[in-house]
């Protein structure tokens, strides 16, 4: 908590009264309707002060990861290799594998298997990215075939992209094409692909960091 607020604090500078001011405006107003409902006996005040205390935390919690979450997305975005950091926020069903493919000019093409089928991510240059994704995608229909859809993404601002804050969103709301067993028999035929690979050196940069912190927030 305290590293994703350190983290929070470089980008938004009021964080700290913000989140007094949720606490003060939602513990009051519950405390206020609890007192109205308890009374003023001696479990009626314990029960108030719980409550305000309780509710007020809470919403600091909620309102706290929501803007550590913008925070490290503003400090991230349009640097490379900032979509491998975002795209580790997809845990369960989903399987990401960073840097599949990459030029001496830092464009890069992440991958991640779900539900959708085969997702490939690029990010950098939007023509450079096109020609990698397109290479990919042709791999890794062979490697699919034809009851498994390959889809590709170019992380940015311009027509057609879609941008670093939405990308997690946009794959989980991806319509669902393959099943379980599927997904397992597609992991295991890319590993082949990827053995044949040379390593990737990812970019160097805060981008660990910050999402790291924005993960910790997130979670309470």
């Amino acid at each position: 908590m305290r590293q994703a607020y350190r983290i929070t604090k470089k980008t938004d500078r009021n964080i700290g009264l913000i989140l007094l001011l949720w606490f003060v405006l939602v513990g009051g107003i519950t405390a206020v309707v609890a007192y109205l409902v308890f009374g003023t006996g001696i479990f009626g005040i314990i029960t108030t002060v719980v409550f305000g205390l309780l509710s007020g935390l809470l919403a600091v919690l909620i309102v706290f990861g929501r803007r550590a979450e913008r925070a490290a997305y503003a400090q991230v975005e349009g640097q490379a290799g900032a979509a491998a950091g975002v795209l580790q926020m997809l845990r369960r069903g989903w399987h990401t594998k960073p840097a599949i493919a990459f030029t001496k000019n830092q464009d890069v093409v992440h991958r991640v298997v779900g539900k959708p089928g085969i997702i490939l991510v690029g990010e950098g240059n939007p023509a450079r990215v096109r020609s990698l994704l397109a290479a990919e995608k042709k791999k890794h229909a062979r490697i699919g075939g034809e009851d498994v859809p390959v889809i590709d993404v170019i992380v940015g601002q311009g027509e057609g992209q879609v941008r670093l804050t939405k990308l997690v969103k946009h794959i989980q709301k991806l319509p669902k094409s393959i099943k379980p067993a599927q997904q397992t028999a597609v992991m295991n035929k890319l590993k082949a692909l990827d053995a044949m690979r040379p390593a990737a050196p990812m970019p160097k940069g805060p981008m660990p960091t910050s999402m790291k912190g924005a993960r910790r927030a997130m979670r309470g």
